[in-house]
């Protein structure tokens, strides 16, 4: 059984205002709803659970009416928490494999997460992403310091997939070693459990809407997609 696991439980307001940005407009529905809706629709996803901030549970309620979800598992103090936590949650599905998503990532295409799911049956982790173009460059002071070689430089995305028992375990030894350091990513949690971690190709459209900016690009989108 494959499930997918949306990490929805941050409190970021950087748009400004009081409502979490995964729970935001977008073309008449909240950002999170659509990131459900689109991962619903692979053939090769057979659950999903979603995670919420405690004190988001309203929102959440109404952003996801009618869609047959799991109830929402509440997550942590930090993202690595809250994943350690959705993971222990879902124990009872007795899942084979994880797709661990950002809920604001609603433009993932099925080419991407087929391309991951196809890459766990070789490997233990697999994640998408997309190498870096841009020259790459060391600031100190703001005086560059170095040109920074930028071959075998990806930027990672979501979804990153995992055999569920191997991220389960490795989560587990990251939150009992305590040593204060930051896992940004679950592919870190993995790497620093010593598992291999391939890398398949993603796309610029799956993006992460953080800004004002990234809401106008994904309205912007999603006109495309209509035909607009």
């Amino acid at each position: 059984m494959n499930i997918g696991l949306i990490v929805a439980a941050g409190r970021g307001h950087r748009f400004g205002g009081p409502l979490p940005k995964q729970y935001r407009e977008l073309a008449g529905m909240p950002i999170l709803r659509h990131t459900i809706l689109r991962l619903q629709r692979h053939p090769g996803i057979d659950a999903l659970q979603v995670l919420i901030h405690p004190d988001d549970q309203a929102l959440y309620d109404v952003a996801t009416a009618g869609l047959g979800l799991r109830p929402a598992l509440h997550g942590g103090a930090t993202r690595q928490d809250s994943v350690r936590l959705g993971l222990e949650g879902i124990a009872d599905l007795r899942p084979k494999h994880v797709l661990i998503h950002d809920g604001v990532r609603p433009f993932v295409a099925m080419e991407t997460i087929s391309a991951v799911l196809t890459a766990l049956e070789r490997v233990p982790a697999a994640i998408a992403g997309v190498p870096l173009a841009d020259t790459l460059k060391r600031v100190g002071d703001k005086v560059i310091t170095e040109t920074v070689d930028r071959r075998n430089l990806w930027r990672a995305q979501t979804p990153q997939g995992f055999d569920y028992a191997a991220i389960l375990a490795a989560h587990r030894g990251a939150a009992a070693r305590q040593d204060g350091v930051e896992l940004t990513d679950d592919a870190m949690v993995a790497e620093q459990a010593g598992l291999a971690v391939e890398m398949v190709a993603g796309s610029e459209e799956n993006f992460k809407i953080t800004t004002e900016t990234d809401l106008q690009r994904a309205a912007f989108l999603l006109r495309l997609e209509a035909g607009g």
